[in-house]
């Protein structure tokens, strides 16, 4: 797997050459900004399929690694008609990692999120609409996942998803050894539901995150949810929860908090909340 690092003002030079990415230069300046609150670094991971971009901080290899991903970001300009970059205005996934005080954190974006278009050439409307959960999407992240696993070699990994990124931490640590624990933050947990409760169009294109809730029940791991959530209502955590059919599973509402809500702000405390089945939070 190939990674390179590409300093900013060369990266938002090429955004503006390209003529890709509508408000790239700002967009990518606000999350260099935030991640630099963080001191986390950016990055350019080639997973073979799509480069994608994340930021990092990895000052301790001897302690566990948590990775945060991403949600669905600017997916639908409107109820019918995609976006035409799927990259973030408020990056809530990349302001959660930025919250965590851990020594190594890693925050990977959404395939096509934040990168130039023209160094992913499969990135279509289509891995932001009806297939942002598909297999090669799910294979991509979870590489990129290895990759900075083999910086912390033999520790574990937390993993954290936000929304969209929810479905897909699931689906990841579905088919690794090494989840040490898993959170989930407004986690669209079953995309199947959740497109009944708006009644908008299926996703067959994607793999559902609840298929595989048995798979993961052993791992200890919460999902919160906001009490105002009316995107990705409590419901669909509660019925994540009972699929796995595990007491390591739990459901939170959080009171007050809807789906786009500060929960980076919240993040410190929340992520204090003690983890089932877990001798730590």
């Amino acid at each position: 797997m190939k990674v390179s690092s590409t300093p900013l003002a060369a990266f938002a030079c090429l955004c503006v050459m390209l003529g890709m990415l509508a408000g790239c230069a700002d967009l990518n300046r606000h999350a260099e900004t935030l991640a630099h609150t963080g001191n986390l670094q950016r990055d350019l991971v080639d997973t073979g399929s799509f480069v994608l971009t994340s930021f990092y901080r990895i000052t301790r290899p001897d302690l566990p690694l948590s990775v945060y991903i991403e949600g669905d970001g600017m997916a639908w300009r409107s109820r019918t008609a995609p976006s035409e970059n799927p990259t973030p205005h408020q990056a809530e996934g990349l302001a959660l990692a930025v919250a965590d005080p851990a020594a190594n954190v890693v925050y990977l974006a959404r395939p096509c999120q934040f990168t130039p278009l023209a160094v992913n050439p499969r990135c279509d409307k289509a891995y932001w609409t009806h297939k942002r959960f598909s297999e090669e999407v799910v294979a991509a992240m979870d590489r990129a996942v290895t990759h900075y696993a083999a910086g912390v070699p033999g520790q574990r990994i937390h993993l954290v998803g936000y929304s969209g990124g929810g479905a897909l931490a699931v689906l990841i640590a579905a088919r690794r050894s090494d989840i040490a624990s898993l959170r989930t933050v407004a986690g669209n947990l079953d995309h199947a539901e959740v497109n009944r409760l708006h009644d908008v169009s299926a996703m067959p294109g994607s793999l559902n995150a609840i298929d595989v809730a048995r798979q993961v029940a052993s791992i200890p791991q919460l999902h919160f949810s906001g009490g105002d959530d009316s995107v990705v209502p409590p419901v669909i955590a509660q019925r994540f929860v009972r699929a796995t059919a595990s007491l390591c599973a739990h459901s939170q509402i959080v009171p007050g908090m809807s789906h786009e809500s500060d929960w980076a702000r919240r993040w410190p405390e929340l992520l204090l909340t003690p983890l089932p089945c877990s001798s730590s939070p």
